[in-house]
């Protein structure tokens, strides 16, 4: 099927009781086993099926079943939140004593987590800048065990080569794990340009009402987890009475990721997601293609507005042609160039402060990816945990203003920032 149908039935198999057409919400916490036997079977993986919601959903299967058909993966794992899904996937991978590369343009939560709190588990972490992908390779060394980027960096809105970085891990047997919450799949499938791992925060584009919170991780299954040196699938373990994910898997030895994810990370530590929200998140799926092409369309039209605006200093928006980006964002943004565009009005942080309070329709919160058009500023908000420093390195000046934009009628967004910039 095409991505358009699969949005609306992949995952999905009618149930043969009651006929329902719409996908059925399944409110429990547990399931009821047939037997002894079938509840050991359950708990010793050597069948499948359900056992408690915190590890699986009937509900949350189609979402992750249809989300794996979207990005061309092999299977995917829906989770509490996005960071939740970036912090599970490292550890899922890394021990004490490894180390992840990454690029440095990352979201305020995720540079935090891979600055401070991995850092304090023992996993280190390189940052890098994406801008030359030869930068990832200058930083892996023995204890190297991933690399991590995001296809478009927030808010900087950076395009990493993901093409070239991934020659550059799999020269190295290393997984490369891609957030692609700005690019959803309907406009980019990094797996395509050799991502192992896809991370999205579903809150975003993929839920597209900013109704919910969730994540979801989406397993490759391309990637050869045999290798020595990633223990964690090498070694025994206990827990599953000596089982070796990269070995005794049989047939599902190609989802070895996605499945250790499940049984060790979220089994143990518990950011499950909701069924309610599961069910929301498939609503926002059936109409992805579509919002994303007016978040495209619109986001266009407001990035040519800002930059023959004689109140804007200057625009980034990696679908304008005098972008920096736009060769690269070319290459992988084919159907759009999504709804983000970012701007730096003249007279810096007080001239900002006082665009984002005039605004009336866009509406001033920490969210992105909403089907209303959205503004911050990113250096007292979101990164504000960043040093100046960290800012810079990371492509966020002060003056830096972020817009989601929506899928509201262009004349109206334009009419909006039309008298907000009147009023500086």
């Amino acid at each position: 099927m095409k991505f358009e149908t699969t949005a609306l039935h992949g995952g999905q198999k009618i149930d043969s009781d009651t006929r329902s057409r719409a996908i059925p919400l399944y409110r429990t916490a547990s399931y009821l086993f047939k037997d002894c036997e079938h509840a050991a079977n359950l708990f010793s993986l050597k069948e499948p099926g359900n056992i408690y919601t915190r590890i699986s959903n009937p509900t949350q299967a189609v979402l992750e079943d249809r989300v794996a058909l979207l990005e061309g993966g092999a299977a995917s794992l829906a989770l509490a939140s996005g960071t939740s899904a970036i912090f599970y996937s490292i550890i899922n991978i890394c021990c004490a004593g490894d180390e992840v590369v990454a690029a440095n343009n990352l979201y305020g939560g995720t540079y935090s987590q891979f600055d401070s709190i991995l850092p304090q588990i023992g996993i280190g972490v390189k940052l890098v800048d994406p801008k030359d992908p030869e930068n990832f390779r200058a930083a892996i060394n023995d204890k190297t065990r991933v690399l991590f980027c995001e296809t478009l960096g927030n808010p900087g809105l950076t395009m990493t080569d993901i093409e070239a970085v991934a020659t550059i891990a799999a020269e190295h047997a290393l997984p490369l794990i891609v957030d692609s919450t700005f690019t959803p799949p309907s406009l980019l499938r990094p797996i395509e340009y050799g991502a192992d791992v896809v991370i999205h925060s579903l809150t975003k584009w993929m839920g597209g009402h900013g109704t919910v919170v969730g994540g979801i991780v989406t397993d490759a299954g391309k990637f050869d987890w045999t290798d020595s040196k990633f223990t964690l699938f090498n070694e025994p373990d206990e827990s599953y009475h000596g089982l070796r994910y990269a070995h005794d898997l049989g047939e599902m030895s190609a989802i070895a990721f996605a499945l250790r994810m499940r049984l060790v990370p979220l089994r143990n530590l518990g950011a499950c997601l909701s069924p309610d929200n599961c069910w929301s998140f498939l609503q926002g799926l059936e109409t992805l293609s579509l919002r994303m092409e007016r978040h495209s369309e619109n986001g266009m039209a407001v990035a040519k507005f800002l930059a023959e605006h004689e109140a804007v200093d200057w625009v980034n928006y990696p679908g304008l042609t005098k972008n920096e980006n736009h060769v690269t964002a070319k290459k992988y943004l084919r159907k759009g160039f999504g709804g983000m565009v970012v701007f730096g009005i003249k007279g810096g942080f007080s001239k900002g402060k006082r665009f984002i309070e005039s605004l009336n329709l866009i509406s001033h919160l920490a969210n992105v990816g909403d089907a209303k058009s959205l503004a911050i500023h990113p250096a007292s908000t979101t990164h504000s945990q960043l040093s100046k420093a960290q800012l810079l390195s990371s492509g966020i000046p002060s003056s830096l203003i972020r817009l989601s934009i929506g899928i509201e009628h262009i004349d109206d967004i334009l009419a909006d920032l039309t008298q907000a910039l009147e009023k500086n």
